[in-house]
């Protein structure tokens, strides 16, 4: 890395039993970057993780409270770094990518460079978290805008910007999902760099599960839209409420063109109800539209708070 001073580095690695694999993973990123702090933060683990890593060389942490999400809120408020690096203790990520990766940060002036993961293995990469990642990740692109192709990808370099000034609020695996909308919301310089992805080590098995996960994930994404775009959230079920209202009234006209009478009153009371409850939800939308706008104001000056890092 060139810089005109020196750059402090961390490598943050949440774990929760990675007994098999956290030792290759420090040991990696101590090689690939000597200088600097790793720091492994332990998610209450009931193997040998903690006293492997230690022996490694890491700095060792806990947080108690279940969930990668509450793991990276932790990370970001206790460490102190001016780049930082996040991946996960399972070694399926190239630890010799992450001086390439801190150098396009900082050449750059990015936030975030995210590594977005290319299979060197069969057995790496489950077909249905492949499935699962793209689907997810042309959702989130679709309403939040395009900016990277690997959006649960669980290693990542970010600036002391992003760190200091990210709001953490999912207690999960959603975390790399907000990360990623957080990025898009505010319009913050990114990049996306290709890097191997391999099989975990042996007896070692993943934590993730396809549906189970990927429904959190999906409904973290329903949660962010309806809190970062309320308008369009609200809009659409404005529409549905309308479209439903238009529907059912079109048959009761009809009867009172044709013969002045309103037999089918229940219909017309519902059809109106849900033409009130219509615009009530629109008029939500337009309202909370105006705080999400005060709110993204509100990130963008705590993000601005914090020094650019100089190259």
């Amino acid at each position: 890395m060139s810089s005109g001073k020196s750059i402090n580095v961390a490598v943050l690695i949440p774990c929760y039993n990675e007994e098999q694999a956290i030792q290759k993973v420090v040991t990696d990123f101590k090689e690939a970057l000597p200088a600097a702090k790793i720091y492994v933060y332990d998610n209450n683990s009931n193997d040998d993780t903690v006293k492997l890593a230690r022996e490694a060389g890491a700095i060792v942490r806990s947080q108690s409270l279940q969930g990668k999400g509450n793991v990276v809120r932790r990370m970001f408020a206790d460490v102190e770094a001016d780049v930082y690096i996040m991946v996960d203790g399972d070694a399926t990520y190239d630890a010799s990518a992450a001086p390439s990766l801190v150098e396009i940060l900082i050449k750059n002036q990015l936030d975030m460079v995210n590594a977005s993961r290319e299979t060197k293995s069969e057995q790496a990469y489950r077909k249905g978290h492949h499935l699962g990642n793209k689907v997810l990740t042309k959702i989130v692109a679709m309403i939040f805008g395009k900016g990277l192709h690997d959006m649960l990808s669980g290693y990542r370099v970010f600036s002391r910007r992003f760190v200091k000034s990210f709001p953490v609020l999912s207690p999960g695996f959603e975390i790399e999902t907000e990360l990623t909308v957080h990025a898009l919301e505010l319009k913050l310089p990114i990049a996306e760099v290709t890097t191997p992805y391999y099989a975990r080590p042996e007896n070692s098995y993943s934590k993730l599960s396809t549906y189970k996960d990927g429904f959190k994930i999906l409904k973290m994404i329903i949660k962010l839209v309806k809190n970062e775009k309320p308008l369009l959230f609200f809009g659409i079920i404005a529409l549905l409420f309308f479209l439903t209202s238009f529907l059912l009234v079109v048959p009761v006209i009809s009867t009172y063109l044709s013969t002045g009478l309103v037999p089918r009153l229940p219909t017309a009371v519902l059809s109106a109800t849900l033409m009130i409850l219509a615009f009530l939800s629109l008029n939500c939308g337009l309202v909370l539209d105006t705080v999400t706008q005060g709110r993204r104001e509100a990130k963008l000056l705590a993000y601005l708070c914090i020094p650019i890092l100089q190259n």
